[in-house]
């Protein structure tokens, strides 16, 4: 059974695949934060920006067969298109129930596969896309993948303690807030300063669309 907050069609908004097409699967849960503003000040990830909880979004749902979830995924991408279907599984954290047999569904439908995850867990084999961001103090066991994404600026989570790690692209993220502005600039600064890192905006919110 997989619990699925929404899943829906969109552009990816941030990082190296920024602008492109994509299927969203958002995935109910994390291991790092429970959902609820009660319990997120002691929370090891207390700044997440993302509604998880519960199966209410766009296309959300228990899906009680990999297969069954693959192809409503599928149904959102344009028939004609087939050929470059890509799908980003994200949550919360999707490797909570991104399981081996759901990406070989996936990818029998004809899917190229993204996951974004704080990197706390074990991932399937098979993945196409690995986009790992850090949360705190929490323990990497994901220390190699395409993308790094380190929300800016946590004070567990520096970007010295990552830049040696084994990935092909390194981006820095303002955090939401009432100081983002302020991060963002600071992000600029560091990404000027060392260039391995790239800057991330949340292209997506600055345009409106999910």
């Amino acid at each position: 059974m997989y619990s699925v907050k929404e899943l829906f069609y969109s552009l990816q908004g941030e990082g190296a695949h920024a602008g492109r097409a994509a299927v969203f699967c958002r995935f109910t849960g994390c291991n790092l934060w429970s959902g609820r503003e009660q319990d997120r000040a002691k929370a090891a990830c207390n700044f997440c920006d993302t509604d998880f909880v519960g199966t209410d979004g766009e296309g959300g749902g228990k899906y009680g067969r990999a297969t069954d979830l693959a192809k409503a995924a599928m149904a959102l991408w344009p028939a004609s298109q087939r050929d470059s279907a890509y799908l980003i599984c994200t949550g919360g954290e999707p490797l909570l129930q991104l399981d081996q047999e759901l990406v070989s569904a996936f990818k029998a439908v004809g899917f190229e596969v993204a996951i974004e995850t704080n990197g706390t867990l074990p991932a399937p084999t098979d993945i196409d896309w690995i986009c790992v961001s850090p949360k705190g103090s929490s323990e990497l066991v994901l220390q190699q993948g395409d993308e790094l994404k380190l929300v800016y600026r946590q004070q567990d989570a520096l970007p010295e303690r990552f830049e040696n790690l084994d990935f092909s692209y390194f981006f820095l993220q303002a955090m939401a807030g009432p100081q983002e502005k302020e991060q963002l600039q600071q992000c600029v600064k560091y990404c000027q300063e060392h260039p391995q890192w790239r800057l991330s905006l949340q292209t997506h919110k600055l345009i409106g669309i999910p």
